[in-house]
């Protein structure tokens, strides 16, 4: 099997589970690899670490969460893996140079 296609299989299974507790070693014990060459696989497929691309799509969904309801941005945070609802806002005004609140009410 290719390394895009290990890749692919890889961020799909990731995608499906996001919402429970992901990292390295987890995600590489799914894939069969040890994470250091599990890491190089991926960032040469991808061109962004693993933990970016757990981090990103994480924060991804919390936005459409934040668009399309009403409920409390901890729970969001909560939901997505953040220990708080300070480091979730810390991290989401990182990305999306905006607090949670004010991309929800400008979304």
């Amino acid at each position: 099997m290719a390394h895009q296609e290990i890749i692919d299989t890889l961020t799909q299974w990731i995608d499906e589970h996001i919402d429970q507790p992901l990292n390295i070693d987890v995600v590489a014990q799914k894939a069969g690899y040890s994470k250091w060459y599990l890491q190089r696989m991926f960032r040469s497929v991808k061109h962004q670490t693993l933990g970016d691309y757990i981090r990103q799509r994480r924060l991804a969904m919390a936005a459409r969460e934040l668009r399309t309801t009403q409920r409390p941005i901890f729970d969001i945070a909560m939901d997505f893996g953040y220990v708080s609802q300070q480091t979730f806002s810390r991290v989401f005004r990182r990305e999306f140079d905006q607090t949670p609140t004010n991309y929800r009410q400008h979304a």
